[in-house]
């Protein structure tokens, strides 16, 4: 079976775009879907730190055009997403943790649903634990185990070496994708991931 490798972070709207068609996309061509939680602040730090100038001195026409970009993708994929919201960039360590908590139990999509939606449509602050634990309950995970589980190394390190390996295999953001040796990235290249999992499907 072939396999899609879903580098994201919670922090992009670009990846909250992906992230609703992914899974069907993949249903759709009989491939696997690892999800891979990083932190897309540790792959800017070390490969792509032009993306703080670009935030701190940006090109106001390119500026303007990305923001209306956004908002074409959120009405053609019928989402809310607010850009910026109160909190930018967010740190989404702990949700990203618990990512790897959710996938253990078999709840990744409702979870990540709810990360998602909470921060882009609703404009919650997910690097709080109050505001973290509703949605823990509604993707129907143990908040005790939850709390828990993200403070452990493990889990810690599971986050920081899917990160690195993001970056040796060539990422520089989210969400990037690969299928097989072949990267792709961002919402608008998922035409691309399906085009190669049709390709290796043929073969």
């Amino acid at each position: 079976m072939a396999k899609v490798e879903f580098f994201y972070d919670y922090s992009s709207p670009w990846t909250y775009l992906a992230f609703t068609r992914i899974e069907e996309l993949c249903r759709r061509r009989h491939a696997e879907l690892e999800w891979r939680p990083v932190l897309v602040g540790g792959i800017f730090n070390t490969v792509n730190p032009s993306v703080y100038e670009s935030r701190e001195r940006p090109v106001p026409p390119k500026a303007r055009y990305l923001a209306k970009d956004l908002r074409d993708w959120a009405e053609f994929y019928r989402l809310e997403i607010r850009f910026p919201p109160s909190v930018f960039p967010v740190n989404s360590v702990k949700a990203l943790r618990g990512a790897l908590v959710a996938l253990e139990r078999g709840r990744i999509s409702p979870y990540s649903q709810a990360v998602f939606a909470a921060y882009w449509g609703d404009d919650q602050d997910i690097s709080r634990d109050d505001v973290l634990e509703p949605i823990v309950r509604r993707a129907g995970l143990d908040p005790a185990e939850y709390f828990a589980k993200i403070q452990q190394p493990a889990y810690k390190d599971r986050v920081r070496a899917n990160t690195e390996e993001c970056v040796r295999r060539g990422g520089f953001g989210s969400p990037t994708m690969f299928v097989g040796d072949s990267m792709f990235f961002g919402n608008d290249r998922l035409i691309l991931v399906e085009h190669a999992l049709a390709g290796k499907s043929a073969r």
